[in-house]
């Protein structure tokens, strides 16, 4: 059993249990209602920007773009334009590939031995489709959730809720986007934990935001289907909050509520320091924003400074006595 990912669930049971006695026992709902949501806010935009300044600072001397087809080279020979880009362009069209679709991972495959030593290569679309899946219903949740921080609530939030709730199904309306969330990162933690070779190079810190965001998802799906909220309230809170005039409704809102903000709050603080920042390295890796124009284009190392050598006729001039005593062989005798 790998103690990674029960250390990681008994974490954000423990995290859920906190909250919500410290909400309906307590009643620290100003606390968890509005100074742990500005903290983690405070938190994530200084990591955010130390976190990508960092990078911006990091000298890049060589191109290192990952290719996946031929560079440019002679008039005769097509060159993979998308995939080993030379120019600009090439460089954008692989990048809104990469930022929209996943290309790259689309490309995935999987290798396992068959039949002995014999290698096999194969597709492996499951992990592009689900992580997509993930990530997309992800954003439409986010800006489904505009409508509480915004008034009035514009219209293309109002369509995309319409969108999102097509499926009429009982009151409420089911929202497809919940549903596909939660299912895709059901995927993503199950293809950790029965993998074995995923499995084995897992940490804690992969496991601890799928468990925290999967936390996000049941208690939003809970409050929307199963138990009764004060929508009004919940407006009123996070209108205060967005307007710097934070009010805590006295009671209706209920502790599940405040577990679902905590559990927000803290992956939003703990973005920066995670994994979850290749929303911001994506842009920043040399890997994927530079061009492959190497053949076309010298690019010297800037860090290839001059230095001073000793020669070897230096180094006979030196020790010329010495070496013709222990017999070493010389250019110049004298």
């Amino acid at each position: 059993m790998n103690i990674n990912y029960l250390a990681s669930l008994i974490a954000v049971i423990v995290l859920f249990l906190l909250v919500y006695v410290g909400v309906e026992a307590a009643g620290l709902r100003y606390f968890f209602g509005v100074l742990l949501p500005y903290l983690a806010v405070i938190i994530f935009i200084i990591g955010f920007v130390k976190k990508i300044v960092g990078w911006a600072k990091t000298p890049v001397p060589f191109r290192i773009p990952t290719t996946c087809g031929q560079q440019e080279t002679l008039s005769w020979i097509k060159p993979a334009k998308i995939d080993n880009p030379t120019t600009g362009s090439g460089v954008f069209v692989r990048m809104l590939l990469e930022i929209l679709c996943f290309r790259s991972l689309f490309r995935n495959t999987k290798m396992e031995l068959r039949e002995g030593d014999k290698l096999s290569y194969e597709w492996e679309k499951w992990l592009w489709l689900f992580a997509l899946a993930f990530h997309y219903s992800f954003l439409t949740v986010l800006l489904r959730h505009l409508r509480f921080f915004l008034e009035p609530v514009p219209g293309c939030v109002k369509f995309l809720e319409s969108i999102d709730g097509f499926l009429q199904i009982g009151l409420p309306g089911i929202m497809i986007s919940g549903i596909i969330l939660l299912a895709a990162l059901l995927f993503l933690l199950l293809r950790r934990i029965l993998i074995p070779q995923i499995k084995y190079i897992s940490l804690a810190s992969d496991y601890f935001p799928l468990f925290l965001i999967i936390g996000i998802a049941i208690t939003g799906i809970l409050m929307r289907y199963f138990t009764r909220v004060d929508i009004a309230g919940i407006k009123e809170l996070t209108i205060g909050l967005v307007t710097f005039h934070p009010t805590v409704p006295d009671g209706g809102i209920g502790g599940l509520f405040y577990v679902h903000l905590f559990f927000v709050s803290v992956l939003i603080a703990y973005f920066p320091f995670s994994k979850l920042m290749h929303l911001g390295g994506i842009f920043m890796s040399p890997t994927r924003n530079l061009t492959t124009d190497t053949r076309a284009t010298r690019h010297i190392n800037p860090w290839n400074y001059d230095v001073k050598v000793h020669t070897y006729e230096e180094y006979e001039e030196e020790f010329r006595e010495k070496m013709i005593g222990a017999g070493l062989p010389v250019e110049k005798e004298s």
